[in-house]
């Protein structure tokens, strides 16, 4: 196990924890301080190190691991959970160790050779998303399935974040058509939500064709792959790159839409997405 990455975990545990937190932490991972040290990431090293020597396994990392990144320890921090797991992960992969978004290490097919290997695994994807650019709602929604370059999800999440948006402008309830036929639809000349202002032909025309857009991926991902196995819907990384860029022009549309007097709640009654 490369010693360097081993204790650029520990530092980053370290920081995520008081002295007595370790102590509960260390504890809780069955792991007794053998390392006469007073700085907390040189604690956690040394006592690894030691208990690994001895057992010639990984196990005291990995409880480690596990106790630090408990979910539950993060609840009241999500974004610094996800952060934090980014940047454990990329250390992990010169192990030949990745640390999934439930806390849990698991082996990966290969151990990363290079640290910029280890970094581009740890985050291929949304690396090309940022340079082009792509709408923050995209990447803060869906950040832990790109990690673990879990397209499938990271697809299926940016689609329901589609949905949240619209329902959290418009105070309407639902999901799919049940919820995009009502906000946009021109049945009664003013939508709840209109993505122009509707002043001509060719207004309405674009008005119609980014909702039939927004039923469309939605649909085609939401729909579809809720309901069918993960392994029939294994998006290649290309597609999902495609597909999440088109879900950025849709959360810019949609920031630029207007909430009109048909819309029946303001918005802040909309509880927010889990």
């Amino acid at each position: 196990m490369p010693s360097g990455a081993l204790e650029e975990v520990c530092r980053l545990l370290a920081e995520t924890a008081t002295g007595s937190q370790i102590d509960r932490l260390m504890q809780q991972a069955h792991l007794r301080d053998v390392s006469g040290e007073s700085t907390k990431w040189k604690r956690l090293y040394s006592s690894i190190v030691a208990h690994q020597n001895r057992d010639h396994s990984g196990r005291a990392l990995v409880a480690v691991l596990h106790a630090f990144m408990e979910p539950g320890r993060w609840a009241s921090r999500p974004d610094q959970f996800d952060q934090q797991r980014s940047a454990v992960n990329v250390n992990l992969a010169l192990m030949g160790l990745t640390l999934g978004e439930d806390g849990r290490v698991s082996k990966l097919a290969k151990r990363a050779q290079t640290l910029d290997e280890a970094q581009e695994r740890a985050d291929a994807l949304g690396s090309e998303l940022r340079r082009r650019g792509v709408h923050p709602d995209v990447l803060d929604f869906c950040r832990a399935q790109l990690l673990e370059e879990n397209y499938f999800h990271a697809v299926l999440e940016a689609c329901k974040r589609v949905a949240h948006k619209v329902r959290s402008r418009t105070g309407l309830s639902g999901d799919g058509n049940e919820l995009f036929d009502p906000a946009f639809s021109l049945k009664h000349n003013m939508p709840p939500l209109a993505f122009n202002r509707l002043q001509d032909a060719w207004e309405t025309a674009e008005h119609t064709g980014l909702a039939t857009l927004v039923r469309g991926v939605f649909s085609t991902y939401r729909n579809t792959t809720a309901h069918a196995p993960a392994v029939l819907w294994a998006t290649e990384r290309s597609e999902a790159m495609d597909m999440l860029t088109l879900v950025s022009m849709l959360h810019r549309r949609l920031d630029a839409a207007e909430v009109t007097p048909a819309a029946p709640v303001h918005p802040h009654h909309v509880p927010p997405l889990p």
